[in-house]
C-alpha cells in the first residue's frame, strides 16, 4: 500500500483481515510462546514473546509505513525506546548534542543514566546553527538529538539544516516526533536517520496505553537496536501494541481536530491581560512559524502560555480548569493541562533546561472548541 494516502495506510497497513475467520480486525496474539514444527521449525519466525509477536509486528509494519522508514520497533515506553537506541550506538567517552528545551525525561536518561557510564552531553539552542556546529565539533560526537516542536516551549528546529550539520561530523541524527506525529511531520524525508515516538501520546491517542517506538532508515542499525530490545526485554505487550494500532487508525482525523482547536485557543489567548506570551507555532508571531509551515502539514495540538502573574498565577490557572484535566502526559482525545516546572520537567530544575515557573502547558483535545475556550476563560478569570 505504499502508493496509498496517509489516512488509508493508517487504517490498512499491517492490518490484513484474519484468513481463518474473516475477522476484519486481526486478533490479539495474547501468548507468551509459540509451538514449533520440530526443533527450530518456527512458524512465521515466531519463537518466544520477547523476541516477536504478530500483534507487535503489525504495529511495527504500520509505523514504518507512516514514517517512511525501513524498520520500526515497538517498546514498552518512549524512554525504553530511547534507551535501546542509545545503548546500540554509544560507548563510554562518546558525546551527544541535544536541544536546550528537550523533554526532561530524555535529558535525565542521557545525563544521569548514560552519563554515569561516561557518555558526555551538550545542550544547545538548536535554532542557533553556529552554536550547534560548535557543539558538534566536540570529539566523538555520535548523536544529534532533535525535538521539534519542543516540550514545552514549542521551539521549531530546522531538521534538514541540522541533519546536514550532524552528518558532516558523522553523527546519527535523531528526531523525537512525538508532538507532531507522522500525520503532520515526517523527519526521515527531511534527512533524519531515526525517529523516536512516545506512542503513549498522539499515536495511541486515548490515554489508555504506555508505549514507545523507533523508526529507523538503516537495516544494520535496526538489527543492532533489535538485538538490544531482545536482550534487555523492554518490548510492548500484545495488548499495548493492539491498542496503539487501534488508536493510529483515527490519527489523521484526530490531528486535524487537535490542530484546529489549539489554533483557536492560541489566537484567543493572544493579547489577554493575564498572559505574557503564547507559545504556538501556528501563530504568525511565533519565531518558528514560517519554518513550521514548511516542514509540517499542520501546527499540532500543543501550546504553552506564560502567565503575567508569575508562578502563583500559573499554578492557580493550572488548578482552575474544568474541561482541561490537570494531569501528566498529552496527546489524548481529552484536553490536559500541566505545570511543567513541577510536573513533566521537575527533573531539570537547576539546569539550563529549567522551565520558567510561569509556564503552563496545554494539550488541546478534540472536544468542542467553544467549550475549551470557555474553560480557559473562566480559569483565567479566577
Amino acid at each position: 500500500m505504499t502508493d496509498h494516502g496517509f489516512a488509508t495506510r493508517a487504517i490498512h497497513v499491517g492490518q490484513e483481515f484474519d484468513p481463518t475467520t474473516g475477522a476484519i480486525i486481526p486478533p490479539i496474539y495474547q501468548t507468551s510462546t509459540f509451538v514449533q514444527d520440530g526443533i527450530g521449525g518456527l512458524r512465521g519466525g515466531y519463537e518466544y514473546g520477547r523476541g516477536g509477536n504478530p500483534t507487535r509486528t503489525s504495529l511495527e509494519t504500520l509505523l514504518a509505513s507512516l514514517e517512511g522508514g525501513k524498520r520500526a520497533l515497538s517498546f514498552a515506553s518512549g524512554l525504553a525506546a530511547e534507551d535501546a537506541l542509545l545503548r546500540a550506538v554509544l560507548e563510554p567517552g562518546d558525546h551527544v548534542v541535544l536541544g536546550n528545551d528537550v523533554y526532561g525525561g530524555t535529558h535525565r536518561l542521557i545525563n544521569r543514566i548514560h552519563g554515569a557510564w561516561g557518555v558526555r552531553n551538550t545542550t544547545v539552542d538548536l535554532a542557533d546553527l553556529d552554536a550547534v556546529r560548535s557543539a558538534l565539533s566536540t570529539e566523538r560526537t555520535r548523536v544529534l538529538w532533535i525535538e521539534t516542536p519542543s516540550n514545552p516551549l514549542m521551539k521549531i528546529s530546522d531538521v534538514a539544516a541540522l541533519a546536514e550539520l550532524g552528518h558532516a561530523v558523522g553523527a546519527l541524527v535523531v528526531v523525537d516526533n512525538t508532538f507532531a506525529s507522522p500525520a503532520l511531520q515526517q523527519p526521515l524525508s527531511l534527512g533524519a536517520d531515526v525517529i523516536v515516538h512516545s506512542t503513549t501520546k498522539y499515536l495511541g491517542g486515548h490515554s489508555d496505553v504506555i508505549g514507545g517506538a523507533l523508526v529507523i532508515d538503516d537495516e544494520e542499525l535496526a538489527a543492532k537496536v533489535q538485538f538490544i530490545q531482545f536482550a534487555a526485554g523492554a518490548v510492548s505487550s500484545p495488548m499495548d501494541a493492539w491498542l496503539t494500532t487501534r488508536g493510529i487508525k483515527t490519527l489523521s482525523v484526530r490531528m486535524a481536530r487537535h490542530t484546529s482547536n489549539a489554533q483557536a485557543i492560541a489566537e484567543h489567548l493572544v493579547g489577554h491581560p493575564a498572559i505574557d506570551a503564547v507559545y504556538y507555532p501556528g501563530l504568525p508571531t511565533h519565531p518558528g512559524h514560517e519554518l513550521a509551515a514548511r516542514q509540517m502539514s499542520g501546527f499540532g495540538g500543543m501550546l504553552s502560555v506564560a502567565l503575567a502573574g508569575g508562578a502563583a498565577a500559573a499554578r492557580r490557572f493550572a488548578e482552575s480548569t474544568e474541561v482541561f484535566q490537570l494531569a501528566e502526559s498529552l496527546g489524548g482525545v481529552e484536553s490536559l493541562i500541566g505545570y511543567p516546572a513541577e510536573m513533566t520537567h521537575a527533573s531539570v530544575r537547576g539546569t539550563e533546561l529549567e522551565v520558567p515557573d510561569n509556564i503552563v502547558r496545554l494539550s488541546v483535545g478534540i472536544e468542542d472548541e467553544a467549550d475549551l475556550i470557555a474553560d480557559v476563560q473562566q480559569a483565567l478569570a479566577r
